[in-house]
């Protein structure tokens, strides 16, 4: 069987794994993303992680490599700039890797990959029209749409983490004022509440997927879609009371006629989700998705 090294680049944590053309995981590590100021000292973590992956016995040997990375990007993800990991900053990390692996590499977006993985495998399959989330340290988002990914000018389509929810609220990583990412991702959690989001309490998860629903309630008005499916740390962990939240609010604001119905719900690859996205974006570059 055929394996894809897939790797996934967070502000919390790399993971690194062996998928199959199933969509099972066969093999996977993780390790926390080290908080450096040094862009080689944080590459030299990743290609520690990968190569251990890939030389783990027992599985095969991979034949492609894709990467899951937290935006935004350039195309292809030649380069990378991810907002929550600042030693990175226009850094080459699809020909860095391949370098390292020896693999043709494919890079995107890592919400877009969760939406690959979720209509490949996960709670997606046999929809054409979906909207994918990451709810984790950051926030992003993935759209298909007629049955294909949304990639955009520079690849960077659908990052609902920068759709405003919270008009003159916290001020966002990307310098604006009230953004999704900046009022309910992981990171905007623990600086308001001083302690980390699994901690929160009530009110501040039912904050949480109030929020959440907005902006996917504000989506599915925009782009006549009737399901978003969310997965990371902050959205799983925070559980049925989230996403009771985040659906009462879809409910009360998509209420036009192609949007009234829209559901929210958990994705269905839960943690392996991340890694098998990743995947995704190798198979769909090799056209096998």
């Amino acid at each position: 069987m055929e394996l894809c090294l897939a790797v996934d680049v967070g502000g919390t944590k790399l993971a690194a794994g062996l998928i199959g053309a199933d969509a099972r995981v066969l093999a996977q590590e993780v390790v926390p993303t080290p908080t450096v100021e040094d862009p080689e000292d944080l590459f030299a973590a990743a290609a520690t992680l990968v190569d251990g992956v890939a030389r783990s016995g027992g599985c095969g040997r991979p034949v492609v490599c894709g990467v899951g990375c937290g935006g935004p990007m350039g195309l292809g993800g030649e380069e990378v700039s991810p907002l929550n990991i600042p030693a990175w900053r226009r850094f080459p990390l699809r020909r860095r890797l391949a370098e390292t692996s020896g693999l043709p590499t494919f890079v995107d977006n890592d919400a877009k990959a969760l939406a690959l993985g979720e209509g490949w495998a996960g709670a997606a399959v046999g929809r054409a029209n979906f909207l994918a989330m990451v709810v984790s340290t950051g926030v992003g988002g993935g759209i298909v749409l007629d049955g294909r990914l949304l990639d955009g000018l520079a690849g960077n389509a659908g990052h609902i983490g920068h759709v405003i929810v919270v008009p003159d609220g916290r001020e966002c990583a990307c310098g604006a004022f009230g953004c999704l990412e900046a009022e309910a991702s992981g990171l905007s959690i623990a600086a308001t509440t001083g302690a980390p989001a699994s901690a929160a309490p009530p009110a501040v998860v039912e904050r949480t997927g109030r929020l959440i629903g907005r902006a996917v309630a504000s989506v599915a008005n925009l782009l006549d879609l009737q399901l978003a499916v969310a997965a990371g740390s902050v959205a799983l962990g925070f559980g049925a009371p989230f996403f009771n939240a985040a659906q009462a609010e879809v409910d009360r604001s998509a209420r036009l006629d192609f949007s009234r119905g829209t559901r929210i719900v958990p994705a269905g690859l839960g943690p392996d989700g991340p890694l098998v996205g990743a995947a995704a974006v190798a198979w769909r570059a090799l056209g096998r998705l």
